[in-house]
C-alpha cells in the first residue's frame, strides 16, 4: 500500500468517525456511509469501558457516547468485510493504557497492515510501537478535548496557541520520526500553512489535517503541498464544486 496519497497525486479523502454529518458517527451506519462517499480512509474512535483501559472497548469518542455504542470487535469484524477491502483505517486512541488490545484486535480481524494509529497521548506511542511496529503511527497535535476556536472568548488565545504550535511542532515531529516513534502527525487545520506542511514533510512524516467540514477551507488545503490527507465528518465535500 503507497504510503503517501493516492496514485493519481491527490490527498487522502478520510471521513472523520465514519462520515459523521451523513450517519451518527462511529457505527457501521457511518462507515457504509463514508464507503459510498468515496473515502480512502475511515477514522474512528476507541474508548475503553473503564478510564484505566480496562473492560470492553468500544467505538466512542468519549464517556457521554459509550452507552449503547458498537463494540471494537463488531467494528472491525464490519471494516473486514469485502465491501471494505483495501481501505485504510485511523483507529484513534482517546486514553492511554488499552494499546495493546487494540493492536492485537486488529491483527485478529487482518487489518493491522493498512491501518494507523493515532493518538493525542504521547505517553502511548512508544506501546503502540512496541506492541505493534507494523502498524503504522499518528501523533494527533494539538492536544485538546474542545474546539476553543469554536468559541469567540476562546478563539484569541486559541489563535495565538496555534502560532506557537506551528514553530514548535514540527520540531518535536522531526525528533520523533529520527527516534521511529512515529509515520505521521495529525493535525488541527488551523495550524497547518504551507511552511507547517514543508517542516512536517521534510521530517519524513505524513500530514492528516483534522477536522474539516467547509468547502473553501477543504481547497486551501488540498492545494498545500505535502498535505498527506484531509479528515472531514462529510466526506461528500470532496466532490462537491
Amino acid at each position: 500500500m503507497p504510503d503517501l496519497k493516492t496514485t493519481d497525486g491527490r490527498v487522502l479523502r478520510v471521513g472523520h468517525k465514519g462520515a459523521d454529518l451523513i450517519a451518527p458517527g462511529n457505527t457501521p451506519a457511518s462507515f457504509d456511509a463514508a464507503l459510498a462517499a468515496g473515502v480512502d480512509m475511515i477514522e474512528f474512535d476507541v474508548l475503553p469501558e473503564h478510564r484505566d483501559g480496562t473492560g470492553e472497548l468500544y467505538l466512542a469518542h468519549d464517556y457521554n457516547h459509550v452507552a449503547g455504542a458498537p463494540t471494537l470487535a463488531d467494528g472491525l469484524a464490519h471494516l473486514a468485510s469485502a465491501p471494505f477491502d483495501g481501505l485504510r483505517l485511523d483507529v484513534d486512541l482517546k486514553l492511554p493504557g488499552y494499546e495493546d488490545r487494540v493492536c492485537a484486535a486488529l491483527r485478529d480481524a487482518g487489518l493491522a497492515e493498512r491501518t494507523l494509529i493515532s493518538t493525542m497521548e504521547e505517553a502511548s506511542l512508544p506501546r503502540v510501537r512496541a506492541a505493534a511496529p507494523e502498524i503504522r503511527l499518528g501523533w494527533s497535535v494539538p492536544k485538546v478535548r474542545r474546539n476553543y476556536l469554536a468559541h469567540p472568548v476562546t478563539k484569541p488565545l486559541a489563535l495565538a496557541a496555534a502560532t506557537a504550535a506551528r514553530r514548535q511542532i514540527p520540531r518535536r515531529a522531526a525528533a520523533k520520526v529520527r527516534a521511529g516513534e512515529i509515520d505521521a502527525v495529525m493535525s488541527h487545520w488551523a495550524l497547518v500553512s504551507p511552511a507547517f506542511a514543508r517542516a512536517i514533510q521534510r521530517a519524513g512524516a505524513e500530514l492528516y489535517v483534522w477536522t474539516v467540514d467547509e468547502l473553501a477551507l477543504l481547497r486551501r488545503l488540498e492545494a498545500i503541498p505535502g498535505v498527506t490527507g484531509i479528515i472531514s465528518n462529510d466526506p461528500r465535500l470532496f466532490d462537491a464544486d
